[in-house]
Formats: structure tokens, sequence, C-alpha cells
């Protein structure tokens, strides 16, 4: 279950954030379209679809994060001993992730 949410984040964070960031941090900001209104922006952050969408997203990156950074720890800084610490920590922080982001997006707004 673990590879299926590590595969999948990787993919959404992979053709999805990049598409965000290259909207709202150059097409935008460089003026070659013009903004949207911030009612738009807010009726489009409220639609029930581009909540659930986001919620996905947010969570599978979160969960692909923590599988990286479980085996950078276990690999990288060679970390096995503290194993269980590691596991907790990290899918921990991503479920704790999850859960404020569901918060925030579906009760939130």
């Amino acid at each position: 279950m673990l590879w299926v949410l590590f595969t999948s984040g990787g993919l959404a964070a992979a053709l999805l954030l990049p598409v965000l960031l290259l909207l709202f941090g150059l097409v935008i900001p460089a003026g070659w379209v013009s903004a949207p209104s911030q009612a738009h922006l807010l009726s489009v952050a409220r639609f029930p679809l581009t909540r659930i969408v986001l919620l996905g997203l947010f969570v599978l990156a979160l969960f692909h994060w923590a599988h990286r950074f479980r085996y950078t720890l276990y690999d990288g800084l060679q970390l096995k001993h503290l194993s269980t610490l590691i596991i907790v920590g990290c899918y921990g922080g991503a479920l704790a992730g999850s859960v404020i982001a569901g918060y925030l997006l579906l009760l939130g707004l």
C-alpha cells in the first residue's frame, strides 16, 4: 500500500505541481495572461471537485515525501537502528499533514 501512495504521489507531484508553479509563479506575474479576479479564484477554490483534487494532490505528495525521506534517513544517514522512530515520524507526519490539509480544504474555506 505504501508503494502505491509513493508512486501516485510522485506522479501527481511531477505532473500537477509544475503546472501550478508555472501559472502562479511565472505566467501570471509576468503578465502573459491576465490575472483572474479574487472572486473568481475563490469560487474555483470553493468548488467541491477542486477541493477534492487539491486534497488528493497534497495527501499523495506528503506520502511521497515521507517514503523518500524515510529511505534517505535509512540509506543516506545509516540510521536503520532508529527504524521505528523514523517510520512513525515520517508516516505520522504525512498523516498529520493530510488531516490538516483535509480540515483546511474541506471545512476551512
